[in-house]
């Protein structure tokens, strides 16, 4: 084990970028929350992790994917969840500013229509506008089996822009994330779909404040980013790339950075600073332990996450909503303890090895 990292605190957040940081959820560790149950969150230690996420001076994503949004949390649970958030934010800043939460149309599972789709979204929209925070919108699985080409999502899109009452983060979430949005505006190839998406932006750019690219796909964001309208950000989802896409431009969204969250702010200080050999340096073992978590079937990267929580004392056990605690191997979780301890990334390795040994024994190891 290395001597832990004594990574600083900022006096504010990244200068250069917009940075949001995509936060899990705490499960209650004596809920049920065993598959197909309603989700039993621990609210306190939920928004005590928000707070971490805040000191650092990143802003926060939530209710996304990362916080099991249509694997688990349900909308009950995120309605509560982006709620408690904006108003937790409300101690920090302004919530527009600190969280954007995601808007989509999961409660909504038979929606089949143009129309039952759009008003599922507007549905979530509105609690999310009224909670004050910043509106992510999400892809939807539903969209995702009803559209035959670009034009309808141009509709349904069209429609939501709209209704919000500030500019919107898009989010293009590829099928290694969810194989169910296999296809998303309009195309399964990728060139198709991006024309198809560029079209909607240009459309609309003054309704949009960036889009939340997560395709793993180096190369096609660079080329994305290049097209977008001036004013509207493209924010790396690329969990396998973002040292290089963000020092070449890109903001970010990111799950990893719910994980990384100190080393991640003290890089984007040293990037403010033109220091990119410090930079390097600081992202560099990241990159290894994100891509570890991320790993095929990438959307089991919210167990990697929750772990990492757990080991870092941000939550009192290793558990999560849908029972989800349990899609990862022992040896994947053992390669990301190694992983995370090489980047620096255990902030108390005696709490972290007392909590690696009490897995290891359960599991007769």
């Amino acid at each position: 084990m290395r001597e832990p990292v004594a990574w600083p605190v900022p006096s504010g957040p990244p200068a250069g970028r917009v940075v949001y940081a995509a936060a899990h959820v705490v499960a209650d560790p004596l809920g049920d929350n065993t598959p197909g149950s309603p989700a039993a969150v621990d609210w306190d230690a939920t928004l005590r992790f928000r707070r971490h996420l805040w000191s650092y001076g990143l802003r926060v994503a939530d209710a996304m994917d990362t916080a099991q949004r249509n694997m688990g949390l349900d909308w009950a649970a995120t309605r509560t969840l982006i709620r408690r958030s904006a108003a937790e934010a409300r101690a920090f800043g302004d919530p527009a500013e600190l969280v954007a939460c995601g808007a989509g149309t999961d409660h909504r599972p038979e929606a089949a229509t143009f129309d039952e789709i759009t008003a599922a979204y507007a549905e979530q929209l509105a609690v999310v506008q009224e909670a004050g925070a910043g509106v992510i919108v999400m892809a939807s699985r539903q969209l995702a089996r009803a559209a035959a080409s670009p034009k309808d999502y141009h509709r349904v899109y069209g429609e939501l822009f709209a209704q919000a009452d500030r500019p919107v983060i898009l989010h293009w979430l590829g099928e290694m994330f969810d194989p169910q949005l296999a296809g998303y505006w309009g195309s399964p190839d990728v060139a198709e779909a991006t024309e198809s998406f560029l079209e909607l932006i240009h459309a609309h750019a003054a309704s949009v404040d960036g889009v939340k690219v997560s395709l793993l796909d180096e190369e096609h964001e660079v080329r994305l980013r290049a097209a977008l309208p001036d004013g509207v950000r493209l924010y790396t989802g690329d969990d396998f790339n973002y040292p290089s896409l963000i020092k070449s431009g890109s903001h970010a969204l990111l799950g990893i950075f719910d994980a990384i969250a100190p080393a991640a702010a003290a890089a984007l200080q040293a990037l403010d600073a033109g220091d990119l050999a410090r930079y390097d340096e600081i992202f560099e073992p990241t990159v290894a332990l994100s891509r570890k978590i991320f790993e095929a079937p990438t959307y089991h990267y919210k167990t990697g996450i929750v772990f990492l929580a757990w080991l870092n004392g941000h939550q009192d056990a290793f558990a999560m909503v849908n029972g989800a605690q349990a899609a990862r191997s022992l040896p994947h979780l053992a390669e990301v303890f190694r992983l995370a301890d090489r980047a620096g990334l255990l902030a108390d390795p005696e709490l972290a090895v007392h909590r690696m040994r009490a897995l290891l024994a359960v599991n007769g190891r």
